[in-house]
């Protein structure tokens, strides 16, 4: 399988969900779940990958940062800059410490690490681990924060379908705080690498709310989640009923986004990025020396939008430095009889496209096409859905081929779609950010695209694309 252009991937082995996302020493540092011997993965050889950037765009791979040991095997976590060495881990000097869920068959405990020299090699807490819990059989994916409103350290871990809060004067020493999730949101699959951080509402800087990302693995696949509400250094408060989902991103290959620490206070972003891939077919995937990849990276922020506040997300600007000479092409009309066929050459592309409704039923463009095969990426004017058909793009896996779709209401008679097309998949960024699709495709050979529009016509009132490089 060709190598994606501008996703992470491992030079060898397996990766799925992003770990340790933090920011040091002018280091981006992205952590992952990581089998160094085996494309395929397994859960008794985990360790925690690790890749270091200067721009969120070109990755540099590292050695493995922490290897299974007594305790277990490494699963996922987060990391965190003790900048006033609260550990005393640092001579009183800031320092990176890790917070990480160790597995072994009939337990889980959360354990510790932390590095003296910017995140590149790491010592293991010799009195791991720091939290158990015993009558629990899920109990995983610590993420921790600094809480400036109650002057000390919160971690987060999910317990099954909730979450549990836990506080800490020293990164060390932990005590349990409330809990939330019962009832709420996604219930059908346990709760996974979970992520709560304050944003700014676009429309009013000063304003903020907290929001939580949650992973649910369960019998539909594997999908994510958000809630908005307010929390108060013990206990996450939703301001939705209970029963909301508010999906974070509608197709079904992006799972365990989680957001960097410590990104400087005069950057302003939250800075998220997840595994593309899904459980249900990740281990059947092409590919026999690599499997797995990581999404674009992605700017956070919470919008006012006609269904009431939404998490908005948005393609890094850094990813620019990859764009090629920009093609603008002019207004044209399709209809049912002439579809279009621009030259858009190229495997990794950008493309942002409006279409306007004439009288279609639907229209959009195909993707990776040659003869006979091809992703469609459409828009259904009737039912004011955007989606992704794959079922041409498809590996002998099951469960792989389908229609994935996103509500998407039209701004006056039109739609405006970003979409990020690499060697083995798709995103789309819709509705200014508010609306988010990921999918895998599997048809690299094949460079073609294609317009089309059926039971009436549609004008692409703009398009610009930029072929994007593996390297800026």
């Amino acid at each position: 399988m060709d190598r994606p252009q501008f996703h992470f991937t491992p030079n060898r082995g397996w990766i799925n969900d992003p770990n340790g996302l933090v920011y040091f020493a002018n280091e981006y540092h992205l952590f992952y779940q990581h089998d160094p011997y085996s494309a395929v993965g397994g859960g008794d050889r985990m360790h925690w990958g690790h890749a270091t950037s200067h721009n969120l765009v070109d990755w540099q791979e590292q050695p493995v940062a922490l290897a299974p040991d007594d305790l277990g095997t490494i699963w996922s976590g987060s990391a965190v800059v003790d900048w006033h060495d609260t550990s005393g881990f640092f001579g009183g000097k800031a320092g990176l410490v890790a917070c990480y869920t160790q597995w072994q068959p009939a337990r889980q405990v959360q354990s510790l690490a932390y590095s003296t020299d910017n995140g590149h090699t790491w010592i293991k807490y010799a009195e791991n681990p720091i939290i158990t819990a015993p009558e629990l059989t899920v109990f995983r994916d610590p993420k921790v924060w600094w809480h400036a409103s109650t002057d000390r350290w919160v971690l987060v871990v999910t317990i099954g379908q909730s979450v549990r809060f836990y506080t800490s004067p020293n990164l060390r020493e932990w005590q349990a705080a409330g809990e939330f999730g019962t009832g709420h949101g996604a219930q059908a699959g346990v709760w996974e690498c979970p992520d709560l951080f304050p944003l700014s509402i676009a429309s009013n800087e000063a304003a903020e709310r907290w929001v939580l990302l949650i992973s649910t693995n369960g019998p539909t696949g594997s999908q994510m989640e958000y809630f908005i509400g307010d929390f108060d250094g013990e206990q996450f408060t939703s301001d939705y009923p209970a029963a909301t989902v508010l999906p974070f991103d509608y197709g079904r290959d992006c799972y365990a986004a989680v957001t960097w620490s410590d990104i400087p206070a005069t950057d302003r972003r939250r800075l998220a990025i997840g595994w593309m891939n899904n459980w249900q077919y990740a281990r059947a995937l092409p590919g026999d020396q690599w499997r797995g990849a990581m999404t674009i990276p992605r700017s956070l922020q919470l919008a006012e939008r006609p269904t009431g506040l939404r998490l908005i997300q948005q393609p890094i600007a850094e990813l620019a430095a990859r764009r090629g000479i920009a093609h603008h092409y002019p207004a044209r009309t399709i209809t049912p009889e002439a579809t279009a066929e621009p030259d858009l050459d190229g495997k990794a592309l950008e493309i942002v496209i409006t279409l306007t409704t004439n009288d279609a039923a639907e229209s959009g463009l195909r993707v990776r096409t040659d003869a006979t095969r091809g992703a469609t990426i459409g828009y259904d004017w009737t039912t004011e859905c955007l989606f992704i058909e794959r079922s041409e793009a498809v590996p002998p896996v099951a469960n792989f081929a389908g229609r994935q779709e996103a509500p998407l209401a039209p701004t006056n008679g039109s739609v405006t779609l970003q979409i990020f097309l690499d060697y083995s998949s798709i995103e789309i960024i819709a509705d200014a950010g508010a609306v988010v699709l990921s999918a895998l495709v599997f048809l690299a050979p094949h460079d073609g695209t294609t317009f089309y529009s059926k039971g009436g016509a549609t004008t692409i009132s703009a398009l610009e694309v930029y072929p994007l490089t593996a390297e800026s």
